[in-house]
């Protein structure tokens, strides 16, 4: 059996995409081996990869020299080690999804002339990937325009969109349901690591100040973190609304699609899943990251009509009430950006982007 080395950074944005394919790939007959770093040891049991391998990685933060000589060391070493695994494994390509963690095992196989493709989950592309651009075969990317500027790497890009998990699949197969007059609104909120606190400070306050007739339409799924969900539940008995407030819920795709209306951060798998499954949400971007790329993701849908983006100066419990209130008013302007988030979804990603390293690796 051919085998793909995918290399992934240990988050689940970067993560999810490389399971998605590392399934499509199985579909197919290729083998899949993941090349990652120790934070992601925790998905080792379901993780469909042949092997998972920890390849030292250090990301660059800030300007310092020192550590900027530090980390270019760590990925140095992580090359020496890419380089001797792939020799062990013998890949017929590797395929990148970003993070620094890719870069030793992508610069080994382009030094080892093995076929390369990275893929770019977000609306900008991210500095790991710039820095690997221009050394590898193929680029792969979610969004349409990512690489306008850059003519000479939009020739070998191609656009994917975003793997998305099989339970995203299923999600999108349930049609959105249009809110009836008087009946209930289903929100669902969530953050994931870097946001679930904001989450928690701002809706459950935005809930308290619904006018009645509204809360008692409201029913809630929130994702919180274990020390805000005393207070979030509170607040939410406080106001007489039904919610259910949870760290973690295993089956977020199916509850995305059973809501109405989506309060989340805008990171590249939230936007991928939301589009996927075809849901309204009020999106507020991560503010600090460098690249803003959550940015950049929650424009895609606004500009699609599928979207309200929120800066995080202007996610307060009074502005994020009337936005409810609002879209609560006019179910048929939900119903209109369910369809317009549903335009820039993209189900079968993992299947194009298969096509495309099969291609890649001349496995066809």
């Amino acid at each position: 059996m051919p085998l793909v080395l995918l290399a992934a950074g240990g988050t689940g944005g970067h993560l999810f995409p490389a399971e998605a394919l590392a399934e499509a790939l199985g579909r197919r007959g290729v083998a899949a081996a993941l090349a990652t770093d120790d934070r992601a040891e925790r998905y080792g049991k379901t993780f469909p990869a042949r092997d998972i391998h920890v390849i030292t990685s250090a990301t660059v933060r800030g300007r310092n020299p020192l550590s900027f000589a530090r980390t270019a060391a760590m990925l140095g070493v992580g090359t020496v080690q890419a380089l001797r695994l792939l020799a062990r494994l013998r890949p017929s390509a590797v395929v990148g999804f970003g993070g620094y963690p890719t870069i030793p095992p992508l610069l080994a196989a382009t030094l080892r002339k093995i076929p390369t493709t990275i893929h770019e989950q977000n609306a900008v592309m991210g500095r790991a990937n710039r820095f690997l651009a221009s050394r590898v075969d193929t680029i792969a990317t979610s969004f349409a325009g990512v690489l306008d500027r850059a003519p000479k790497l939009g020739a070998k890009a191609t656009r994917t969109g975003n793997p998305v998990r099989p339970a995203v699949v299923a999600a999108s197969a349930i049609p959105y349901a249009t809110p009836q007059a008087a009946g209930e609104i289903r929100l669902v909120v969530f953050g994931g690591s870097q946001g679930a606190r904001i989450m928690a400070d701002i809706v459950p306050a935005a809930v308290e100040r619904l006018a009645r007739d509204l809360q008692a339409r409201l029913s809630v799924v929130q994702q919180a973190r274990e020390e805000d969900l005393a207070r979030v539940t509170d607040i939410y008995a406080r106001a007489r609304v039904a919610a259910e407030v949870a760290p973690f819920f295993a089956d977020l795709p199916a509850r995305i699609a059973a809501g109405h209306i989506v309060v989340a951060r805008s990171g590249a798998s939230t936007v991928a899943e939301l589009a996927a499954i075809g849901r309204p949400a009020i999106l507020v971007p991560l503010p600090h990251a460098l690249d803003q790329d959550q940015s950049a993701n929650a424009g895609v849908l606004e500009s699609a009509g599928g979207a309200l983006r929120l800066h995080q100066d202007d996610f307060t419990p009074d502005r994020l009430a009337g936005e409810i209130t609002a879209l609560a008013s006019v179910p048929q302007k939900l119903v209109a950006m369910a369809a317009a988030a549903r335009s820039q979804g993209a189900v079968d990603a993992a299947e194009r982007l298969a096509d495309l390293v099969i291609r890649v690796a001349a496995l066809a």
